[in-house]
């Protein structure tokens, strides 16, 4: 019997992708890159999961762990130079979520969306840990863990947990599925799945020990602590790497358990605008050092970024306006099967449902409102830094205070106001896409880079030397700048290299003593740190699952035989 009638037996023949065409969109990168696979497997409970990874096991076959495949690194696809076969293994129908311990934590599973999350705690007055970015397009709970991604919400750091279920392939080349989830389910495989699966536990009192957390330890210390010369946080940072947590899919995660957080009673975004870069470092020095209450976030654009997405953004702010978030997975996923249909069709060029979308939002009125476009035209930066509970006093005192001496101003946002303006901070990240998309005859290249400045850091805002500003024809900047966590997406000119302009940009980021990628991993587009490197090694002795992640090695035992 063929691995793949094995692996049909277990999911079902439509739950095994052996087609070019049906498994391009597991098999291609959100921004770029694409690889081969011998199929594609979307099990649909965690004990069709554990038999997938049996049979791929037994037949030495490379097993890629994959979610909502909704990275920017090529991370969660498969590469090329693999010395055995590789399965795509994708997890999103594997839906369940459990909230446990009075709603005070979740247990989530491979295809628990951070959308999906989010609706369910809204329903209990809780949180989850990121609640804005990469939740809006179908990003899982998983994939923020294996990925340590940070969010914008300063007081709870990058997602992170130590108690967890997953498999793992040992230094002796055998399978094992281990149960850190801190919960005694039984003690072989199929005893531990079943009794997840069907709760047979007591959900609300399950013991949360000292020893291994559920969320991120010491942020707030971390973060206030500005006169660090390192970064606040990065993906690399060994305080972070914890078996799954950091795994970049060297792991199969069956579940992870995660702390919440109570819903705030009140909150308010307050917008600033300034033209010295400085006044915004003084102000983030201050709050960080002096407040009693951290801010909620605090989300930085500059007038290049934000006058591009007005116009390569107004799409998508008018879908998420008007529609919300719900709608939005259904409809990436419906425009993935336009372009994949439309691409055998000569008379379209690619990528038109984009070009037929941002076509159609030029005869669309603007939708910015009319203190945030006062603000664009008097100031150069922005910075949306939103407060609650008792905060929103405490910032509301400073920031008067504060605009007597300094240059600049401040308003407080309707909730209009607020929710459009995280609404066009938010569609910035697309921007650079849309325009390789729309001018895709000129053969633009775009190149984003994420970076974590040191906290001590004062003049943050880049300046870049002529003989690279040269190359650039767009430079978008936005982030999160309480914890000095910037985007910074490059266009460049026609006929410019990337490979070449972004050797050059890392060269600067490493004098500044800055940390790249920050937030959207490695993938296979950056070197691995050397602790990084480790904590794949240790996860991951025989090299089996995600060969090649951070430019490692592509063999098993990692070319040591």
């Amino acid at each position: 019997m063929s691995v793949v009638e094995e692996l049909t037996n277990i999911v079902g023949k439509h739950n095994v992708i052996t087609s070019k065409e049906r498994s391009r969109p597991f098999r291609e990168g959100y921004r770029s890159g694409k690889g081969d696979a011998l199929a594609v497997v979307r099990p649909g409970s965690l004990m069709e999961l554990w038999h997938v990874l049996e049979v791929l096991h037994a037949n030495n076959i490379i097993i890629l762990m994959q979610a909502a495949n909704t990275g920017l690194t090529e991370g969660s696809i498969p590469a090329s130079g693999y010395d055995r076969d590789i399965v795509v293994v994708n997890g999103m129908r594997i839906k369940g979520l459990q909230l446990i311990n009075h709603n005070r934590q979740v247990l989530a599973f491979p295809g628990t969306t951070l959308h999906h999350l989010e609706g369910e705690l809204d329903k209990v007055n809780r949180e989850p840990h990121s609640v804005i970015g990469s939740s809006d397009i179908g990003a899982s709970v998983v994939g923020g863990v294996n990925n340590n991604s940070g969010g914008a919400l300063i007081q709870r750091g990058p997602a992170y947990t130590e108690l967890s279920l997953y498999a793992q392939i040992d230094e002796n080349d055998e399978l094992h599925l281990v149960n850190h989830l801190g919960i005694d389910l039984g003690d072989t495989p199929e005893e531990i799945i079943t009794n997840l699966e069907a709760r047979n536990f007591d959900i609300h009192n399950i013991p949360q020990g000292k020893e291994h957390v559920a969320g991120n330890r010491n942020y707030e210390e971390r973060v206030r602590n500005v006169d660090s010369e390192k970064p606040t946080r990065y993906n690399a940072d060994p305080n972070n790497l914890y078996e799954v947590s950091g795994a970049a899919g060297k792991l199969a995660t069956f579940a992870v358990r995660l702390d919440t957080y109570p819903q705030a009673s009140e909150s308010q975004v307050f917008y600033i605008g300034v033209n010295n870069p400085d006044v915004l470092e003084r102000l983030r020095r201050h709050i960080l050092t002096e407040f009693k209450h951290l801010p909620v976030s605090g989300e930085y654009m500059h007038r290049e970024a934000y006058d591009l997405a007005k116009k390569y953004g107004k799409d998508s702010l008018i879908v998420i306006d008007t529609i919300g978030t719900n709608a939005l997975p259904y409809l990436f996923g419906m425009r993935a099967t336009a372009e994949r249909i439309l691409d055998h069709v000569p008379t379209f060029k690619p990528y038109f449902p984009d070009r037929m979308l941002q076509t159609m939002s030029n005869f669309v009125p603007n939708q910015l409102p009319k203190r945030l476009e006062e603000y664009r035209d008097r100031y150069e930066h922005y910075l949306q830094l939103k407060m609650d509970g008792a905060g929103i006093q405490e910032a509301r005192i400073f920031l008067d205070d504060f605009f007597k001496t300094e240059e600049g101003d401040y308003f407080e946002c309707t909730p209009k106001e607020a929710k459009v303006a995280a609404t066009h901070r938010y569609v910035t990240a697309s921007v650079a896409i849309r325009l390789e998309e729309v001018f895709q005859d000129d053969h633009i290249q775009i190149l984003p880079i994420d970076v974590a400045l040191p906290r001590n850091e004062f003049k943050w805002f880049e300046h870049l030397p002529a003989e690279i500003e040269d190359k650039i024809q767009y430079k978008l900047y936005y982030g999160h700048f309480l914890d000095h966590v910037m985007h910074q997406d490059y266009v460049l000119k026609p006929g410019v290299d990337a490979h070449e302009v972004k050797q050059e940009m890392l060269k600067i980021f490493d004098e500044r003593g800055a940390i790249y990628p920050a937030e959207h991993n490695v993938g296979h587009l950056y070197e691995a740190a050397p602790a990084l490197v480790e904590h794949y090694k240790k996860n991951d002795p025989t090299n089996s699952f995600n060969p090649g992640i951070g430019m490692t090695s592509m063999h098993k035992y990692w070319g040591n035989y």
